[in-house]
């Protein structure tokens, strides 16, 4: 809202060539689109490791009285692969998703 109002103050009092101050509005509010989808990506990457892990959980949690051998890395590398994860996360990324 503020690079708008700037705008909206600096071009009235333009009295030549309006187009180097357009230029280099645009410019700034391009560099911001950029930070904003920049970290946005970033938030959405965070997100959907968050929620495999939580899918990850849920699963182990759901095999809890399975018995499993010491270490178990195994049945828990598994475990994760069967999740589901990979399923629920290409239903749920459309919606977090910017709009190009």
């Amino acid at each position: 809202m503020d690079e708008i109002n700037r705008i909206n103050q600096v071009l009235p009092t333009i009295t030549r060539d309006k187009t180097p101050a357009i230029q280099q509005l645009m410019g700034s509010a391009f560099h911001r689109v950029h930070l904003y989808k920049t970290e946005h990506r970033r938030l959405l990457k965070e997100a959907t490791t968050l929620l495999e892990l939580a899918l990850w959980k849920a699963k182990l949690d759901d095999n809890e009285g399975v018995e499993v051998e010491t270490g178990g890395q195994r049945e828990r590398q598994e475990l994760r692969v069967t999740s589901g994860a990979s399923i629920v996360i290409n239903i749920v990324l459309p919606f977090l998703k910017v709009m190009e």
